[in-house]
């Protein structure tokens, strides 16, 4: 692949997703400001607290043109805070939660419990021959899917990977133990 994946990096697993991606050998960066977006063909928006990632977003000037980008089709990934970034309507948010939006689903946030109900489990993923071992913690889950979101994975009944034209989102965390084939997904979609 050419080209240049972003990670957003105000907040939460900016390095883990960099290692992945570097080890797929691909160019990754931070990004930080809109001219380091600029720069990229694709962005991820990691794990972390949504609610301050969303707050650095707007403080630092990031928020509109993500969404700016994410209209005109470029693919992003959102693993666990980044997935609630992405939801256009979120369930026990913080009070006037702001999201970038863009995926027709609403996410609860810390659906599955607190930091010590954090678990792993393998999940079959659609679109892949062999299970994913996913990490969840504090992790949200999709409760309602609109008409043009493909339910890829699911977790205790509920969806945990989707996927809606150029945005891809998981609940868990597929950064943190070197599992690659989410982020061949995301490369998937920028090969589109």
């Amino acid at each position: 692949m050419t080209g240049t994946v972003g990670v957003f990096a105000l907040q939460g697993d900016v390095r883990e997703h960099l290692r992945v991606l570097e080890g797929l050998g691909v160019r990754a960066r931070g990004v930080r400001r809109a001219s380091e977006l600029d720069e990229c063909d694709a962005l991820v928006l990691p794990g972390g607290e949504s609610t301050t990632m969303a707050k650095l977003a707007r403080t630092f000037e990031l928020l509109e043109p993500i969404r700016h980008r994410i209209g005109a089709g470029m693919p992003v990934l959102g693993t666990c805070a980044g997935m609630i970034l992405l939801a256009d309507r979120v369930r026990d948010g913080a009070a006037g939660q702001e999201t970038i939006g863009g995926l027709d689903a609403t996410v609860r946030r810390n659906a599955f419990g607190r930091q010590v109900d954090s678990f792993e489990t393998d999940l079959d993923l659609a679109g892949l021959d062999d299970p994913v071992h996913a990490v969840f913690i504090r992790a949200p889950w999709v409760e309602e899917v609109g008409p043009g979101v493909e339910v890829l994975a699911t977790a205790h009944d509920h969806p945990v990977a989707v996927r809606q034209g150029n945005l891809l989102a998981t609940s868990f965390h597929p950064e943190v133990n070197g599992e690659d084939r989410v982020h061949r997904l995301l490369l998937d979609l920028v090969q589109r």
